[in-house]
């Protein structure tokens, strides 16, 4: 054997050395539990026997877990919160990203301050909002002064929760994707604005015909995970509404987590984690195929 095959050997034995560390990570706390996941959820657990005490019952779980109220009203929400903070957070962060790089000195500062929620801790978020929101907190008592007698109360209103949290995930979110919006535009040829200048383009055409189409890429990247993140959001309903008033902002998996850990439930739970990554994965498949459309079309 030569030198530089014993070099090739050992520069491929470290690679995949770095790469078994991850393996064993994903392995441990991602393919064991999903596959366990999985087999409980079509099955029934006597919990006081172990292991043993797994029955197979085919998709009896995921059949009654359509009858629950519960899981019902957390789909409809999430799909409803889905849509309204995708949409309000991709159009308000390119619109606040684009007048930052247009017409904004030291954005800088701007950015970190906008930036600023996204990394700030998600208790102290809800403690904040908890607070303005309150009966006496100063939301509620500005409406008062400017003529509102009975404004809603937000987190407790029924028809207002959800809107409500769907505003806050959009306040914590908007700097990250206001920055990666700034990035993309930054690395936008000038030349194609001076073109477009000299075909008498006004400001909104240059949006529309030069910077948009630019910034496929960066609104795929935004909208995929958004969507991804918006079936996650745990922590805000956990720590302010508890899924009320009544199922008003009851969400996926504050549902999952809701019926294994308060109820005892882990056959319907881990039956619809299931469904929850099915959902989310179609979601992806689709907007990738819509993305390969594009880049092919254009």
């Amino acid at each position: 054997m030569n030198k530089n095959k014993i070099r090739s050997i050992k520069t491929a034995a470290k690679g995949y050395a770095f790469i078994g560390i991850n393996l064993i990570g994903v392995l441990i706390f991602w393919t064991i539990p999903l596959i366990f996941s999985f087999i409980i959820s079509i099955s029934k657990w006597d919990y006081s026997k172990g292991i043993k005490g797994i029955k197979l019952t085919g998709l009896s779980n995921y059949i009654e877990m359509w009858k629950d109220e519960w899981f019902r009203a957390s789909l409809i929400n999430n799909i409803i919160f889905t849509i309204s903070f995708v949409l309000i957070l991709v159009v308000l962060s390119f619109v606040v990203a684009y007048v930052l790089n247009e017409y904004v000195v030291g954005k800088k500062l701007v950015q970190l301050g906008l930036y600023l929620p996204y990394i700030v801790n998600i208790v102290a978020i809800s403690a904040v909002w908890l607070a303005l929101f309150s009966n006496n907190g100063p939301v509620i008592g500005l409406l008062k002064k400017v003529g509102i007698e009975n404004p809603p109360v937000f987190i407790a209103d029924l028809h207002w929760a959800l809107p409500t949290i769907v505003l806050i995930c959009v306040w914590q979110n908007l700097g990250y994707t206001v920055i990666l919006f700034l990035s993309g535009m930054v690395n936008i040829p000038k030349d194609l604005y001076e073109a477009a200048a000299i075909d008498g383009a006004n400001v909104l055409q240059k949006i529309r015909y030069v910077t948009i189409p630019m910034l496929s890429g960066t609104t795929f990247f935004i909208v995929i995970t958004s969507i991804i993140n918006s079936f996650k959001v745990f922590g805000l309903i956990n720590l302010m509404t508890h899924g009320g008033p009544g199922t008003s902002t009851t969400m996926l998996v504050y549902n999952i987590y809701r019926t294994a850990f308060q109820y005892g439930k882990l056959e319907f739970a881990s039956a619809q984690g299931i469904v929850l990554l099915i959902i989310i994965f179609i979601i992806t498949w689709i907007q990738f195929r819509i993305q390969k459309k594009n880049e092919a079309a254009g």
